[in-house]
């Protein structure tokens, strides 16, 4: 299993999967569509945790400020559901638990505090927002976020936690002291999903955030893991020269003072097309018998189309939806 190599590509949008849909006119499929159109922004990052030591979440503050004026009401980060990890967990011939110990948390300790798995809980926080009231008490936020890391939902969790008010933000309702200690760990972890969709859900007065990543279709069986590797670092290598100037440009920008002006470059279309060509492009030139190339980028497809489902399927019964 090599799902690791599937996530040390830059791109963040869904380019590449639909790059051959360019030609095509869509404008005019819903032209006879009575109901309201939903509005998808679609927002490239950088993993914050690479980030300098120099980076401090208050930087931020410009971006989720412009962010907020978009007024979306799903916001979908790239994380596995709690869901996607318990299936995967009790699939251990289909996918590797090394690789998903990569992308999943352990949820004992939010078990071990609520007595809920990761199904009975996530039965019980659908139940609990079917009956959400419009002004919650502290207790019933702090056991919805409890329910939350019972159901593998950290991001959520942490909405929940913000929400409340700084002296609400303690011990009870299904909430120990170990999960208190880790939910004001996220506070400040340097994570794009804590630091940024999280902080801004609770600003905007959303319940949760939407898992929406997938690496269900990108568990690529390689006989040769070694050879893999070698391949696809060639690929990458071959386009190190067309890759240069933009990546210096993002690590010069990381390191100063302006977000907004990182986060612009990150989300040019040139940025897009070069990163989409410097790796996806030059993987698809591999020349090795195995075609280790082709499944690279196979396996980045499946994730980008099933990750498209994922954020489609957040609002399917939310007609006029404003997504992040």
């Amino acid at each position: 299993m090599l799902n690791r190599w599937l996530v040390h590509g830059f791109l963040f949008g869904l380019c590449w999967p639909f790059a051959a849909l360019a030609q095509v006119d869509l404008s005019t499929l819903d032209q006879h569509m009575k109901g309201p159109r939903a509005q998808v922004l679609v927002l490239g990052t950088t993993h914050l945790s690479g980030m300098p030591a120099s980076f401090k979440p208050g930087l931020l503050e410009p971006l989720l400020q412009r962010l907020a004026t978009f007024k979306p009401d799903v916001i979908a980060i790239e994380a596995l559901s709690g869901e996607t990890c318990d299936l995967m967990l009790r699939h251990s011939a289909v996918y590797s638990t090394v690789d998903v110990s990569n992308y999943c948390w352990n949820p004992a300790q939010a078990k071990a505090a609520t007595g809920l798995d990761v199904p009975a809980a996530i039965a019980r926080i659908k139940s609990t927002l079917a009956d959400w009231p419009p002004h919650p008490a502290p207790h019933q936020r702090r056991n919805l976020a409890a329910l939350f890391m019972a159901a593998n939902d950290r991001a959520s969790a942490l909405v929940q936690w913000l929400r409340l008010p700084e002296t609400e933000r303690h011990a009870g309702n299904g909430l120990d002291d170990n999960l208190v200690a880790l939910l004001d760990g996220l506070r400040t972890k340097r994570n794009e999903n804590y630091l940024i969709a999280a902080a801004l859900a609770a600003r905007l007065g959303l319940e949760q955030v939407i898992a929406m990543d997938d690496h269900t279709g990108d568990n690529i069986t390689i006989d040769n893991e070694e050879a893999f590797s070698q391949a696809v670092r060639a690929a990458w290598n071959s386009a190190s020269a067309q890759a240069r100037p933009i990546r210096e440009r993002a690590d010069e920008l990381s390191k100063g003072e302006d977000m907004l002006a990182l986060y612009r470059q990150l989300n040019q279309p040139e940025t897009l097309r070069t990163q989409v060509a410097v790796d996806f492009g030059a993987a698809m030139g591999d020349p090795s018998p195995q075609h280790y190339g082709q499944r690279y980028v196979a396996g980045w497809e499946t994730r980008n189309l099933r990750m498209a489902a994922n954020i489609r399927a957040a609002f399917r019964d939310r007609p006029g939806a404003r997504v992040l």
